[in-house]
């Protein structure tokens, strides 16, 4: 099997690369699985406290569906959605460094990670409608919940895309930067993450994930339970003690 998923660790920090430039990183199969897997390795892995997803070139982060592989019969598809990402529930900071289009099950999987860095001539959008078809790897899902609701009309009905400006401007991306820059921006915003406890991080984006899919009253037993849980890790003690002694903390995820 080709190397359909490279991988670099730095630090604490894990890259996913999805490496096929030559067909603008479009996801067949083969690709689905090795990032299922390297994805269920990184959930695993007590090493790893934060995952950026990239891709080879800077033409596209993926076009989505590999239409060819889709013309024999075969479906990118996982248990845990499509190129194994977007029905996934990943409990570690997950960073998607766009160094290129993202478009129709490309874009799907970026808006299924927490934070985007993009480049400023990267292209974004859900054209499936122009081919008779709708965004079903989740984009009719999230969208509506991370831009408004006319904007997320627009994009999914007329299947037009948005310029990396654009994307900005709605939130969709934290940072837009020169192609060149793209993965560094990343990573470095992973390093900055990856400083701080990790077991917090983690509980931290759980907690954001679920308020807003809960009221008020609600969201506030899970914050205080998650609260109440790591005022009792030995992360927490490690950071007081930290503080106190004037040095780095030095974190074990628990």
């Amino acid at each position: 099997m080709a190397n359909e998923v490279l991988r670099e660790r730095r630090g604490h920090v894990e890259i996913l690369t999805i490496n096929r430039p030559e067909a603008r990183n479009a996801i067949n199969l083969a690709t689905a699985l090795a990032l299922s897997d390297a994805l269920d390795d990184c959930e695993t892995n007590d090493d790893i406290w934060v995952v950026v997803l990239t891709a080879a070139d800077n033409k596209a982060f993926s076009a989505g569906m590999d239409l060819k592989a889709f013309a024999t019969g075969e479906f990118p598809i996982t248990e845990k959605g499509f190129g194994g990402l977007t029905k996934r529930d990943f409990p570690k900071p997950l960073i998607a460094a766009v160094n290129g289009s993202a478009l129709a099950g490309g874009f799907e999987m970026m808006i299924s990670c927490d934070m985007v860095i993009a480049a400023d001539h990267a292209k974004f959008g859900i054209p499936e409608a122009q081919r008779g078809l709708v965004a079903g790897a989740g984009g009719l899902i999230r969208l509506p919940k991370l831009v408004p609701l006319a904007v997320a009309f627009e994009m999914a009905l007329t299947a037009d895309p948005i310029d990396a400006a654009r994307a900005y401007e709605l939130g969709l991306v934290n940072h837009v930067v020169p192609s060149e820059q793209v993965l560094d921006t990343a990573v470095a915003l992973a390093e900055r993450i990856a400083k701080n406890a990790p077991l917090a991080v983690r509980t931290s984006k759980s907690v954001m994930k679920q308020a807003l899919e809960l009221n008020e009253a609600d969201a506030w037993i899970v914050n205080d339970e998650a609260f109440g849980m790591i005022g009792r890790s030995g992360d927490a003690l490690e950071g007081a003690v930290a503080f106190a002694e004037k040095r780095a903390p030095n974190w074990q995820g628990k």
